[in-house]
């Protein structure tokens, strides 16, 4: 028996004749995509780590990838693990509920490290799948820092009347944003 963690939405997409594919059509989970792929329609192996990365990091912190954490910044899930990553407090993103003698911290923050690495902004910088079932099998083998993710959101500065404003930056640091379209 071989479990997989499958459909994120790319199940539609069949007969890659290369290493890299495009597609007209992107069919997907907003939060989930990979950046080359929601943008360029680029289809490679990499979109699947991606979309694995943000699991991950969901399923350590107990959060959604699509809502906004930290009251300073309108921060995805992915942006609030960076950010915790980068201030060395790795260890808030853990949903505390997950701890317990049997689950050394050291094994999940090294789970949040491997997520980092998979939703890393270029898709040449994510391991692939085989390299990610390697470092979560292994304590020795030696994990790269990860390099910052794709999608970062705003900074939100509150005014004296206590209403909070978005200050005019990019939204991403690739200058992309994502929107979806709701009838009446």
């Amino acid at each position: 028996m071989n479990p997989k963690i499958s459909d994120f939405g790319l199940a539609r997409i069949f007969g890659l004749k290369g290493l890299d594919e495009n597609t007209n059509r992107i069919v997907g989970t907003y939060g989930y995509m990979s950046p080359e792929y929601a943008m360029n329609g680029v289809v490679s192996i990499k979109i699947d780590v991606f979309s694995y990365g943000v699991l991950l990091l969901e399923i350590v912190g107990s959060k959604k990838n699509n809502s906004c954490y930290h009251s300073g910044y309108l921060l995805n899930l992915i942006g609030y693990a960076w950010q915790l990553w980068n201030e060395g407090k790795g260890l808030e993103l853990i949903d505390p509920t997950i701890i317990d003698e049997s689950s050394p911290l050291s094994e999940i923050l090294r789970c949040i490290h491997i997520g980092l690495l998979c939703v890393q902004d270029q898709a040449t910088d994510r391991p692939t799948m085989l390299d990610v079932a390697t470092m979560l099998s292994s304590e020795t083998v030696q994990l790269l820092p990860p390099k910052q993710p794709a999608y970062l959101i705003n900074i939100v500065q509150e005014k004296s009347s206590g209403v909070f404003e978005i200050k005019p930056e990019n939204c991403s640091i690739n200058d992309v944003t994502i929107s979806e379209m709701k009838a009446r």
